[in-house]
């Protein structure tokens, strides 16, 4: 038995909107750049293509594979930091995003893992996840941001 233990992060919030608009600002480049602090993701949206995440500079800030795609449910990549090398040197993660409809709402749940003990990645995403997913559920419920969304 390895001596490795998985990490992992999970968020979960509920946001008034629907299943499909909520695809679409996880999914669309235009709308990420509004929430995600100018970036935007890239990536043809079906199991085994290449996924990536964009700086607004043109930089790749992260990459990896779609390894599920079930619009509007869920979505399932295979991911890894490209730009602080102690966090890409812990290799892969994986990220589970589901959608599920909750009284009148949309509950969104994103769960990262790594199998790595005490992983910078997770310690990295705790800090990210909550701001980027504020920024999502306040735009599309408000039309607004909480947080300036430039880097």
């Amino acid at each position: 038995m390895s001596d490795v233990q998985e990490t992992r992060y999970v968020y979960v919030t509920f946001i008034r909107t629907t299943p499909e608009a909520l695809w679409t600002a996880l999914t669309s480049p235009e709308f990420t750049r509004r929430y995600w602090f100018g970036m935007h993701q890239e990536s043809e949206w079906a199991p085994g293509s290449p996924w990536k995440l964009v700086f607004s500079d043109g930089r790749v800030a992260d990459t990896g594979e779609i390894l599920e795609c079930d619009p509007p449910h869920r979505l399932v990549i295979k991911w890894r930091n490209e730009f602080r090398p102690e966090i890409a040197a812990e290799g892969y993660s994986r990220c589970v995003i589901t959608l599920e409809p909750f009284e009148g709402a949309i509950k969104l749940t994103i769960t990262h893992t790594i199998d790595a003990r005490n992983s910078k990645l997770i310690e990295a995403v705790s800090g990210g996840w909550p701001r980027i997913l504020s920024n999502l559920k306040s735009l599309l419920e408000t039309g607004e941001t909480i947080f300036a969304t430039t880097l």
